[in-house]
């Protein structure tokens, strides 16, 4: 590699397995990330149906050049789940449903944040509302 912009486009592509085969997606213009976790206890609790009902809003919205999913294992918070996490922002989303993730993706297609009473960040005890 010659420069730092051919270092910095390594970075900028991830694959995804359709149908049994790789595909490589070209991740310019993305400008979130939400990692859906899919560890056991969120399975339990929905994840599954949560993590297809956020993508197919995502393609229903026409956001897939903007927001990429990735499917998690376990992150740690089997209680709350099943949990989603939103960056570059960082915002953690507890108990997540498939109308709360509908909601999630407009939120980030308007620019409109969720309500806060929605908003979880994590300390070492746990979730706490933003709100407190």
């Amino acid at each position: 590699m010659n420069s730092e912009t051919d270092y910095h486009d390594l970075y900028i592509v991830s694959f995804a397995l359709t149908e049994g085969r790789r595909e490589w997606m070209d991740l310019h213009g993305v400008g979130h990330h939400l990692l859906l976790c899919n560890g056991k206890s969120c399975i339990r609790n929905g994840a599954e149906t949560v993590t297809k009902a956020i993508r197919k809003d995502i393609r229903d919205q026409n956001l897939t050049d903007t927001i990429h999913t990735t499917k998690t294992l376990c992150n740690g918070q089997c209680k709350y789940g099943p949990i989603v996490v939103l960056y570059p922002q960082g915002y953690w989303y507890r108990a997540m449903t498939p109308t709360l993730g509908k909601a999630l993706v407009e939120s980030i297609g308007t620019h409109h944040p969720l309500k806060q009473s929605l908003l979880y960040s994590y300390a070492r005890k746990g979730f706490r509302s933003e709100l407190f």
